[in-house]
């Protein structure tokens, strides 16, 4: 039997630009050029001010986990051999939140606050911005 192929993230627009710049093992996220906000999800307006103007600015990478579920049944085939996986909310220490995995680490030692900086994963055509502990 043939493993299924994991899902991959929307390509186009400003989901497409952050995924261009993991592309390049950078890890970005939207800067207010007005107020200094960080932003993520990727949106064209500042949610702090209401300014269309921003950047993309490099983050540090580091954060620690602010928070996890343990999935048990996936929801899709392509996840089949890897139940049961950890989805983390990682709080990046610019202040913003990204939801991810941890890599190297059983969901069962999963602790709030573990240090964890960026690591980058390949999945078809994309990369993806996974973390390690720190």
């Amino acid at each position: 039997m043939r493993q299924a192929t994991k899902p991959t993230p929307r390509g186009d627009g400003l989901n497409g630009e952050f995924y261009g710049h993991a592309a390049n093992h950078e890890l970005r996220f939207q800067r207010c050029d007005e107020c200094g906000t960080w932003r993520h999800m990727p949106r064209y307006t500042c949610a702090a001010c209401g300014s269309a103007k921003w950047h993309w600015a490099l983050s540090s990478g580091r954060g620690k986990l602010y928070s996890w579920t343990i999935t048990h049944r996936s929801f899709h085939p392509g996840f089949d051999e890897d139940v049961p996986y950890g989805v983390a909310v990682i709080e990046m220490d610019e202040g913003i939140r990204i939801v991810s995995q941890i890599e190297s680490l059983a969901p069962s030692d999963y602790q709030i606050g573990l240090p964890v900086k960026v690591a980058f994963i390949r999945r078809g055509d994309f990369v993806l911005p996974v973390f390690v502990p720190a």
